[in-house]
């Protein structure tokens, strides 16, 4: 038998209304009042609800919406108010029959199967549209892949899908789920590029300085410029693209040490301030170090490990460049740390190098370019030995940026790279 449940201010309905209900065929759960409506709905699951009330009233209104946003089910609505504006109200709020001055027997059942009906065919076009809204934010998802391995491969649009679709039968997914990973998996490339960025500006930042320091060139000066705008950029967009609830603190642990450094860079370039701005730029090294590990471990995808080491190695030509012009430009115990620190960075340079060089993700050009970053390498080494000279100074400068321009070129390659985007 169609069961019912009866919503009654009073919580005794005429009993008219549950005689003539079980006459027809309906099993009459009991009668509730208002505001336990829906937890003796969620309790005995009726088949509709028949609610009576003389005047339809607010807190009639606010019961009924509750239960269809809680255990949704047909409503038949018997009352003696014929406000089209409560009318309007009451449909809204999930009436499917709303019956004005009382009923007759005869007519009982056939309300109740109209409600049914009516509730049915509700819920069928709120499934149809669900299914179309699916349907279209899975398009615009796909095309967001195919926008993004457009750019990153240099493909045709129709080569893109093609892309998407084997990836789609490998991996026995939809197309739109392969797409959202594609999505994911570049958001999450960029995000430890730009994490990369920050932690190898920090040390850039700081050999801009100290090569101004040094007089060296003076010309530096709009390229040290160009580094801290950059900084800013790389911080805003990580702000922007990834989830603030997740990383923000990570990126204001970035920007903290950043507001200090670049306050240090306001005064004139003096030795004697260089100790106070090293030791900011290691402040947002170590909090830059962390927001990249973060980032790349919030992936499965063993590729993203890749990008972070390559992009390493643009902090590191950095900083072996940076360590080694504070160990003659500082004195005493600050110089050998200084030293020490650079020894350090060589050794990590290489060592990821050889990392680099031993993964199997990489393409003719990339090896060439690890090939080039070895030579590379061995220079600013050489110019190491001489930086006790102005010589020396300005040869080692410049070998730490064809390393950088190097590995910035090479670290784009890799997130790129179909391995990273597809996951």
């Amino acid at each position: 038998m169609t069961s019912c449940l009866l919503l009654d201010p009073s919580a005794s309905p005429a009993p008219s209304l549950a005689d003539d209900l079980e006459r027809c065929g309906i099993h009459v759960l009991g009668a509730v009042q208002r505001g336990k409506l829906v937890q003796e709905a969620v309790r005995l699951v009726p088949d509709v609800v028949v609610a009576c009330a003389a005047v339809v009233d607010d807190a009639t209104l606010e019961a009924l919406s509750r239960l269809q946003a809680t255990a949704p089910c047909p409503v038949v609505l018997f009352t003696g108010d014929p406000d089209v504006d409560r009318m309007t109200r009451a449909l809204d709020c999930g009436v499917h029959a709303y019956v004005v001055n009382g009923f007759a027997p005869a007519r009982l059942r056939a309300l109740v199967h109209l409600a049914q009906a009516r509730f049915a065919h509700e819920r069928r076009l709120r499934s149809e549209l669900a299914e179309l809204s699916s349907r279209f934010e899975e398009r615009k998802v796909v095309d967001r892949a195919k926008g993004i391995l457009m750019r990153a491969r240099q493909l045709s649009e129709d080569e893109a899908f093609r892309v998407l679709r084997t990836a789609s039968m490998r991996s026995n997914q939809r197309v739109g789920q392969v797409s959202q990973q594609l999505i994911a998996s570049a958001g999450l490339a960029e995000a430890v590029n730009r994490a990369g960025q920050c932690r190898m500006l920090s040390q850039r930042i700081v050999k801009l300085h100290a090569l101004r320091v040094a007089g060296v060139d003076d010309a530096l000066r709009p390229l040290l410029q160009a580094s801290c705008a950059r900084v800013d950029e790389n911080l805003a967009t990580l702000s922007r693209g990834v989830s603030r609830a997740t990383y923000g603190d990570l990126i204001e642990g970035v920007a903290a040490p950043w507001a200090a450094l670049r306050d240090a860079l306001a005064a004139p370039p003096e030795p004697a301030r260089l100790a106070e701005v090293d030791a900011a730029a290691e402040r947002m090294l170590l909090q830059a170090e962390r927001l990249a590990g973060v980032l790349q471990a919030a992936s499965a995808h063993a590729p993203l490990q890749v990008i972070n080491v390559c992009g390493r190695q643009r902090m590191l030509s950095q900083r072996v460049a940076t360590q080694a012009l504070l160990s003659v430009l500082l004195r005493g115990e600050a110089a050998a740390t200084a030293s020490a620190r650079a020894d350090q960075a060589t050794e990590e340079f290489g060592d990821a190098l050889g990392y680099l060089c031993a993964v199997p993700l990489t393409t003719p050009e990339i090896r060439a370019s690890l090939d080039d970053a070895g030579r590379l390498g061995a220079a600013m080494v050489q110019a190491r030995a001489r930086v006790g000279a102005r010589d020396g100074q300005r040869a080692l400068g410049e070998a730490s940026e064809e390393l950088l321009a190097l590995f910035e070129d090479l670290t784009e390659r890799y997130e790129r790279s179909m391995q990273v985007l597809m996951g």
